[in-house]
């Protein structure tokens, strides 16, 4: 981010008129906390359940649940902390910078951010789009996955090119269809629920072997990719209004209102479909549609029906919720000059980036002719690797070499959940079965965004190949 932004986020928002240059701020706590939430309950939770249980081989996946809650909450506060203390357009990009200099690590470790996004951005963007597709095929089997799912990302990107207070509402309005689709499958769940068929546990399932603790990093690290979106408003900062007292609650609201309703759902769905049938469903596209095939057994058809436009609606607004956090980060490198520069342009009128938001919406519906499944471990390693591991790490570096800087929100006990994240993440790398192969990504995305970052630093003659 330009250092005049920068310097601009210390000063309390103005209510009026939007600045000559920079983001404009309209989006207050309501709009961030929804746009958290549609990001976090898009497609996910609904097709995932059948890969967890295939991964535990049981409703005992319910602990990567469980787990994944409490990672989400650790690395939550590592988000509010930062965010309330750094709070610049950005998120990530602009804590690394920040954390470890500008001119130097910082800049490295930022840019590394920026590369990994060009990949896991649109590809998360994606998952979205091929969720609402599959699901889309119970209603409509003759579509083609593909065609639908960047017809999906297309509209999204249309109504995301728009000026922020219109987003502000359109965000309330998608949440609106998002907690009523939750709600509908937990009453029917709840109303239908069998604590027998729910708490029905193959024999041995909590035995401590190696097999046990290989199908919880797996059921757990799909977990982690399904709470992911409850930094999302951090991203677009420079639009917020009050963002040191706005991020903090909006992260940690998101996170207790989404573990409760996640945990709930799955719960109830497995107190009406056996899990023994889950588990056949998770090799084939069967996962697609467990929601709709549980309101059909409730409720009938017409009801199944309902309920599968609920969760196209849904996937839709998480979709809607991740192109405008993802461009809002790309914006910021390109405005801190660690970028190209292309990529900070602005709308003339409406202020909000266009070139960025443009690039990842295209990008990802290319994307969206990719196959679910071989796109959600890829992501979490390459996040993980580039993104969250670095983040948690660097809190406690800020901690120690900027001890008076001012934390409206300052992360309890410190520094237990900080460690406690660093451990989770370091344990979605190495524990779940296929670990190495998916972190090979990360890694392969790692070496090329360094030889990249020195390469242009070579043209620029700075850090670390000149005297930068």
């Amino acid at each position: 981010m330009a250092r005049g932004d920068s310097s601009r986020t210390t000063k309390p928002p103005a209510a009026a008129a939007p600045p000559a240059r920079g983001l404009a701020r309209g989006l207050g706590l309501r709009g961030a906390l929804a746009l958290n939430l549609i990001d976090m309950i898009g497609v996910g939770p609904f097709i995932t359940l059948p890969l967890i249980v295939q991964a535990m081989g049981g409703p005992q996946a319910m602990l990567g649940w469980l787990l994944g809650a409490g990672l989400a909450l650790c690395d939550g506060l590592v988000w509010a902390e930062l965010g309330a203390a750094l709070p610049g357009e950005g998120g990530t990009y602009h804590y690394l910078s920040e954390i470890f200099g500008r001119e130097r690590w910082g800049k490295l470790l930022s840019f590394l951010f920026i590369w990994q996004l060009l990949f896991s951005a649109p590809l998360t963007i994606a998952s979205g789009c091929i969720g609402l597709a599959l699901y889309a095929a119970y209603l409509w089997p003759g579509l083609h996955a593909g065609v639908v799912a960047a017809g999906c990302c297309l509209l999204a990107l249309g109504l995301a090119y728009q000026r922020i207070g219109w987003i502000n509402r359109v965000s309330q309005w998608l949440w609106a269809g998002v907690a009523l689709t939750v709600g509908w499958v937990i009453f029917a769940g709840a109303t239908h629920f069998h604590a027998a068929r729910a708490f029905d546990f193959p024999p041995h399932a909590f035995a401590l072997g190696g097999g046990f603790f290989l199908g919880l990093g797996s059921a757990m690290s799909i977990a982690t990719y399904d709470y992911w979106g409850y930094e999302n408003a951090n991203y677009l900062a420079g639009e917020v209004v009050r963002p040191e007292r706005t991020l903090p609650r909006a992260i940690l609201g998101s996170i207790g209102i989404v573990a409760a309703l996640y945990f709930a759902m799955n719960v109830t769905v497995l107190g009406v479909v056996p899990w023994r049938t889950l588990l056949a469903g998770a090799a084939g596209n069967a996962q697609a549609h467990v929601i709709s095939a549980m309101m059909q057994r409730i409720y009938g058809s017409g009801a199944a029906r309902v309920a599968t436009l609920l969760i196209v609606w849904t996937a839709f607004a998480s979709v809607f919720s991740l192109l405008l956090g993802y461009s809002r980060v790309i914006y910021a490198a390109a405005a801190g000059g660690n970028f190209f520069p292309a990529f900070a342009r602005l709308h003339p009128r409406h202020r909000f980036p266009t070139t960025a938001l443009l690039a990842l919406g295209l990008v990802a519906a290319g994307f969206c002719f990719l196959r679910l499944d071989e796109v959600i471990a890829a992501l979490v390693a390459i996040r993980v690797l580039l993104q969250y591991l670095l983040q948690a790490i660097g809190l406690i570096v800020l901690r120690r070499r900027q001890p008076g800087l001012r934390r409206p929100f300052r992360m309890p006990l410190y520094p237990l959940p900080a460690l406690a994240a660093i451990a989770g993440f370091l344990f979605l790398l190495l524990g779940p079965q296929g670990a190495l192969h998916e972190l090979a990504w990360g890694g392969a995305v790692l070496a090329a965004g360094t030889a990249v970052f020195v390469a242009r630093a070579r043209r620029a003659r700075g850090w670390p190949a000149g005297e930068g």
